[in-house]
């Protein structure tokens, strides 16, 4: 019954990202419209967490300490460890995303996102992979990113890397503010095979035509969802997997960095585990306003 409940909660989830999915930007090729590429963010498309390092820009305008943010990264280490699909843990994650964006203004989470990607993520953006996204441009097919990280910062990336939108968590909001409750749950494991799905049933995709990048195994199931998968600086469990099913694998990681990247304070999934910091933040930063 336990199983059947977040496989109902994961399909929820997946169509509300892909029913607020808007198209930032059209490759100028040729289009193929029924073919497209989906792109995990957090150490696939970025080396690390993107809300760690939207975080950090938190911290350098001094919203708040960085005592907080130890916590904050402690708080990624132990999702790191016991992220998978325990109803428990993902209960914990859910209300960690709800404090992230409690009580802020949308156009501000946006604005601080442009500054923040310019300032701390740009550079941190994995050459090999932004290649491959650009490659499915260049050949007229659409780019997606699918993340957990909330749809608004996960569509700022995709804007300043010229791909076509995004599918991330989606929250509440109420004359632009947001509510403090999730539309749906968090955009994590199953839900995003679900969101590219109802994507695919909207954009009329073919799904064996179509490709999904990720570094981690709680990707499974969107990447078994496509005809062409590939891992992308995997996890162990990831590459073991990809290796048995014939799948590519592509590791940008380099020596030190290698072994850098694999910390979990730039685990995937530190979308969910980042709203603690953020949400101080941003509780200090309202108050003092």
């Amino acid at each position: 019954m336990r199983r059947l409940i977040r496989r109902g909660e994961a399909q929820k989830a997946g169509e509300v990202a892909a029913a607020a999915a808007a198209t930032v930007a059209m490759p100028m090729a040729e289009p193929d419209p029924v073919a497209a590429a989906f792109f995990d963010v957090d150490n696939t498309m970025m080396r690390g967490a993107s809300i760690y390092h939207f975080a950090r820009g938190l911290a350098s305008r001094g919203l708040f300490t960085s005592k907080d943010l130890f916590r904050f990264a402690l708080g990624q280490v132990v999702f790191r460890v016991r992220g998978d699909e325990n109803p428990e843990h993902i209960a914990e994650a859910r209300e960690t995303a709800l404090a992230f964006v409690a009580g802020s203004r949308v156009e501000e989470i946006i604005r601080l996102g442009e500054e923040i990607y310019d300032e701390e993520m740009a550079d941190r953006i994995w050459a090999g992979t932004r290649a491959l996204a650009q490659a499915h441009l260049d050949a007229g097919q659409r780019v997606w990113l699918v993340t957990a990280t909330p749809v608004e910062l996960a569509r700022v990336i995709a804007q300043r890397l010229g791909l076509t939108g995004a599918l991330g968590t989606v929250a509440e909001t109420r004359d632009g503010v947001y509510t403090g409750r999730l539309v749906g749950d968090l955009l994590h494991g199953p839900a995003k095979a679900e969101a590219v799905r109802a994507l695919a049933r909207r954009e009329g995709l073919d799904l064996s035509r179509c490709s999904a990048y990720s570094d981690s195994a709680n990707d499974l199931p969107l990447l078994s969802l496509v005809g062409h998968a590939t891992a992308i600086n995997p996890d162990s469990e990831l590459r073991d997997h990809a290796r048995e099913h014939d799948w590519e694998i592509k590791d940008f990681r380099t020596g030190r960095k290698a072994t850098m990247i694999g910390l979990p304070i730039a685990a995937g999934a530190g979308a969910v585990a980042g709203g603690i910091a953020a949400a101080i933040a941003l509780r200090r930063h309202y108050r003092s306003g």
